[in-house]
């Protein structure tokens, strides 16, 4: 199963928000007086100033909360490592694993060889976490012969600046399969609330004009379309 993401909650308006709190910054108006007499357009004009200039402190005004199941260990590892965000995760501590619920990769599913390898190494690890159990080890120890297949759920809340960076790393071709189908996911329901924020939202081979990365993965998207079509 791949991963599922749903979008929790998120900041109402969020386009709308963001441009005039850049406004703000160089109008003599207060804040509410801004936010109420900005008009659709003057939205759209400001937000793709912004993001042509790289002025985006702006953007850090708008939060999005996401809901991401059924990813594995290593994948949740991955995503932790983005810190200006904030994280809460199923707990192996406290979440006992019952039976084996466990995220296999492409690679392994579609090899007949290596799948039943797969499969035996994984029934083996939870046999042992049984067996620890039941031998009066608490599942915080137990937890330990436990796979990074494994399958977790986490709520994920990030503002739409670290998005943007998120957004840049996770969906180049070259990131990890599984992190990157939780972030194609994660930027369909963020452009769906705040279209203008995310305009310029995916790697740098469709949003710098060309790739940053020293070395390219040679297979460079052809449009956003390309980008968010469902593998």
């Amino acid at each position: 199963m791949p991963p599922s993401v749903r979008l929790i909650t998120w900041t109402p308006e969020a386009d709308r928000l963001v441009a005039a709190a850049a406004r703000l910054c160089y109008s003599p108006g207060s804040a509410s007086e801004l936010v109420s007499e900005l008009k659709a357009g003057e939205t759209d004009r400001l937000l793709k100033h912004l993001s042509r200039s790289g002025h985006l402190s702006p953007f850090e005004h708008a939060s999005f909360v996401f809901g991401v199941d059924g990813i594995s260990r290593a994948c949740s590892h991955q995503l932790v490592r983005h810190r200006i965000a904030s994280f809460s995760q199923q707990s192996q501590r406290y979440v006992r694993a019952e039976k084996a619920e466990v995220v296999i990769p492409r690679t392994v599913e579609t090899n007949p060889e290596a799948l039943p390898f797969f499969r035996e190494a994984i029934r083996t690890a939870y046999a042992a976490y049984g067996e620890l159990l039941a031998r009066g080890v608490p599942p915080e120890d137990a937890r330990y012969v436990l796979p990074n297949a494994c399958e977790t759920h986490l709520v994920v809340t990030m503002n739409a600046r670290e998005l943007l960076h998120f957004f840049s790393l996770r969906l180049c071709k070259r990131a990890q399969w599984e992190i990157r189908e939780v972030a194609r996911q994660m930027l369909c329901l963020a452009r769906e609330k705040a279209p203008g924020l995310f305009a310029i939202a995916g790697p740098g081979c469709l949003t710098r004009g060309g790739c940053p990365e020293e070395r390219p993965c040679g297979e460079p998207y052809s449009s956003m379309e390309d980008l968010l079509e469902k593998p």
